[in-house]
């Protein structure tokens, strides 16, 4: 299991790298467009502050471009590059086409259907948003569930997205989900309980220590 930060802030990738366990950053366009900066800089200070991979979603429609724009952003990034690729026909087929190139992950996926198409293409990672999924389909725990049955056995991995709470977080990788991606109050959220804190401070009260 992997845990990622779901950002495009240098700062936030800053401040997820010194939590010491998180394994590296996925971004979407809609996070790029938040900065000022020019992708290119967003991306070289990205991969600076992880050692781990680093997802950029493709936004051209159209095949060649597609490709076209995977590859630009492999000379961009580097070893560490994942491409997301949205889950539509033409999707499907640049993730063909760059796979055996380029770890390809498929995303904006809401349907079993689909995700064993990204395994037959090809797909290092099958991306679920499982809170905009319960919106939009009632469940996206089960679409999950659905997921990691018709996965099985493959080489394809579901990545966990859109995620609202420790709840909802915990309840995917309950399902089958093998990696999270989290904004970084999530991921603070992650490691904090009220009755953690409690403890902790009786310990700090009545107990001994070398110091």
């Amino acid at each position: 299991m992997s845990i990622y930060l779901d950002s495009a802030i240098a700062a936030e990738a800053e401040a997820a790298r010194e939590l010491g366990w998180v394994k590296g950053i996925t971004t979407n366009p809609t996070l790029l467009a938040k900065s000022d900066l020019p992708v290119q800089t967003i991306f070289k200070r990205l991969t600076e502050l992880t050692t781990g991979p680093v997802f950029y979603q493709l936004i051209t429609s159209d095949f060649n471009e597609m490709v076209a724009e995977g590859r630009a952003a492999f000379e961009l990034i580097g070893h560490q590059t994942v491409l997301k690729i949205p889950a539509s026909l033409v999707g499907f087929q640049v993730v063909a086409r760059l796979s055996p190139e380029i770890p390809c992950a498929v995303t904006a996926i809401y349907s079993a259907a689909q995700a064993a198409v990204s395994q037959e293409a090809g797909a290092k990672y099958a991306i679920a948003y499982v809170n905009r999924a319960t919106k939009l389909l009632g469940d996206g725990v089960a679409l999950v569930r659905e997921m990691a049955s018709v996965l099985a056995g493959s080489n394809t991995e579901i990545l966990a997205a859109s995620i609202k709470s420790p709840q909802e977080a915990v309840a995917s990788l309950q399902a089958g989900a093998h990696h999270l991606t989290l904004p970084l109050a999530m991921l603070q959220s992650l490691t904090t309980h009220e009755f953690s804190a409690q403890t902790i401070d009786e310990f700090a009260k009545n107990g001994r220590g070398i110091f």
